[in-house]
């Protein structure tokens, strides 16, 4: 039986939802799913505004727009993190300081980031990998000692929290992802959230193609005029009804996830008692979500294997990124720091199997496979 990596989960209602937005007569961005969705966020976790895009690379792109990055300003942020946590502030022109990753934790290390600063540095960019909060208040406070701006990439962070605070909700802005691979989803799909209330405003105009069309639909202004520049950030009300049915089961998702996690560490603790590999750590200020769970081998080699093994046995687990300094895009444009930590999740990180509909019997599947190689 094929154990694959991912698994869509579906409600149930997704159709019914996209169906009630169809005959509704109104299937373009902003209408009742999006409020909808909005709502929810905002009541649930107190974020100050979101905004529905069609994916968090668009939210990421819109808090460098509302920051006004320019050409020559300064972005830091993780090496070990996806492309598009630096194509967004690429796009306007900006360099990259990468910092490296913690020893125990994928994340950015805080420690690090004085160290990193200069008179251009314009903002910290955190990402919060695999649900686990970085080390927040460290973060503010160099922020504030700094005047610069945070932007936590919370792709991976829906319903995970930092000393009782929900993720998306500690920085001036905050991107999230439900691309068909994280916790609730939509296909593809993001949000943007805005805590910095001076940019509210221009937040919704940037996101309704730099004019002030919802001002207009609202009733506050006769006509609506090309305010700022913008582009067309929102998704459709059919991703927002998809959305909508899968919010709707949060809970239910997150438990199960959470269990799955559970029940990973559980049977792989020993392997890690006896030092064949490294568990994920989860730090006293942070909670885990489910959304990925993953192993640490000692090298690449190891790693490689692993993988070729799981998937002669039908299993499909995957490595994660590679460390941004390195690529061919970037890596004659980085200062040539050494990032240790995060080459070494680069070339020994394995994410395993993990999604709603996983069976505890695949769970221990997929253990029983990581035992026999170990074993050899």
């Amino acid at each position: 039986m094929h154990i694959p990596f991912n698994k869509p989960y579906l409600s149930g209602r997704e159709i019914e939802y996209i169906k009630q937005a169809i005959e509704s007569n109104k299937t373009s961005g902003n209408g009742f799913y999006t409020q909808r969705c909005h709502e929810f966020f905002e009541d649930k976790y107190s974020f100050g505004k979101t905004f529905l895009t069609t994916s968090c690379t668009d939210a990421l792109e819109m808090s460098a727009i509302l920051m006004d990055i320019k050409p020559g300003d300064q972005i830091i942020l993780p090496a070990y993190t996806f492309v598009s946590t630096a194509n967004a502030f690429v796009l306007r022109g900006a360099d990259l300081v990468f910092a490296d990753s913690e020893q125990n934790t994928p994340n950015l290390d805080v420690n690090s980031i004085e160290s990193l600063i200069n008179p251009k540095t314009k903002a910290i960019v955190v990402v919060h990998y695999g649900g686990v909060a970085c080390d927040m208040d460290k973060v503010l406070n160099i922020a504030k000692q700094h005047d610069l701006y945070v932007v936590e990439d919370a792709a991976q962070g829906i319903d995970s929290y930092y000393n009782g605070q929900p993720l998306g909700s500690l920085g001036d802005f905050a991107a999230f992802s439900f691309h068909e691979t994280k916790n609730i989803i939509s296909g593809e799909g993001g949000m943007l959230v805005v805590n910095n209330e001076k940019y509210i405003d221009r937040a919704e105009i940037i996101w309704e193609k730099g004019t002030n069309r919802a001002a207009f639909f609202r009733g506050e202004v006769s006509k609506y005029n090309w305010i700022d520049i913008g582009s067309s950030f929102l998704p459709s009300e059919i991703t927002a009804a998809f959305l909508w049915g899968q919010l709707e089961n949060l809970d239910a998702i997150q438990l199960k996830r959470k269990e799955l996690w559970e029940r990973y560490y559980s049977l792989l603790v020993g392997l890690q008692d006896k030092e064949q590999l490294i568990l994920p750590v989860i730090p006293d200020y942070a909670t885990k979500n489910g959304h990925l769970f993953y192993i640490v081998c000692k090298d690449k080699s190891e790693r490689d294997s692993l993988i070729t093994h799981l998937k002669s046995n039908d299993v499909h687990a995957l490595f994660h990124y590679l460390s941004l300094e390195q690529s061919p895009f970037y890596k004659d444009k980085h200062d040539g720091r050494k990032l240790p930590n995060a080459e070494r999740y680069t070339d020994c990180l394995v994410r395993l199997p993990m999604y709603y509909d996983l069976s505890d019997s695949e769970v221990i599947r997929v253990v029983e496979f990581i035992m026999d190689f170990y074993n050899k």
